[in-house]
């Protein structure tokens, strides 16, 4: 018997369930370096020696142990593996769900800033904070504030001036489209021969108050 042939048995006799030569391949492949076309060639050897069985369904062989090398197992047995079986799948389980856990409060640990970068990130804040409270200092110490008194005596100045504009402006076109009635020529070259600047002109608009 071949080293790969013995692997194979061993294999199969540990894990006492049906296997294609592709399913032994995969699973042996990395571990004991076996190319596919020996594994293939060691299952049909095995099989033809009565060491392990075969099955053909379709297109394809299925391997397995043999089953009369094991003992019989009773019902008690198999009641009693099963409760095994049972058991180890919730200890699974409860394993698997402390591995997520784990691996979640890892993954914030690594998010978490260190002891020196939660140190040099205070020290930046302090300096910007600093600069606030500097500028802060220079707006209250400032000489130049504008009072409420000034500000509402500018606003009611502006108001007053934008009322003003819009009166001239209407009074302007109310008079240039008089003019434009007996003009033979067009709004525009009355305007260029008058020499008449427009608020569009110079891309200006009233405000609005």
């Amino acid at each position: 018997m071949t080293i790969g042939a013995a692997i194979i048995l061993t294999y199969l006799n540990e894990k006492n369930r049906p296997y294609s030569a592709q399913d032994v391949f995969g699973n042996l492949q990395k571990q004991h370096s076996l190319g596919k076309t020996a594994v293939v060639k060691a299952m049909e050897q095995l099989a033809q020696e009565g060491k392990i069985r075969e099955k053909v369904y379709g297109k394809q062989k299925i391997y397995f142990a043999d089953q009369s090398q094991f003992a019989d197992v009773s019902d008690a047995d198999l009641k009693e593996m099963d409760c095994r079986i049972t058991e180890l799948s919730s200890q699974v389980q409860t394993v698997s769900q402390d591995c997520r856990r784990l691996d979640a409060e890892l993954k914030e640990l690594n998010s978490s800033l260190t002891t020196a970068e939660m140190t040099s990130q205070i020290q930046e804040l302090k300096a910007e904070c600093e600069g606030y409270k500097e500028r802060l200092n220079k707006i209250k110490s400032a000489t130049n504030h504008v009072t409420p008194e000034e500000r509402e005596k500018v606003y009611k100045e502006r108001c007053l001036f934008v009322k003003e504009w819009k009166k001239r402006k209407r009074l302007a076109s109310d008079m240039m489209g008089a003019i434009l009635e007996g003009y033979p020529k067009s709004k525009k070259q009355f305007l260029e021969e008058v020499g008449i600047e427009t608020d569009e002109d110079h891309k200006v608009a009233i405000p609005n108050i």
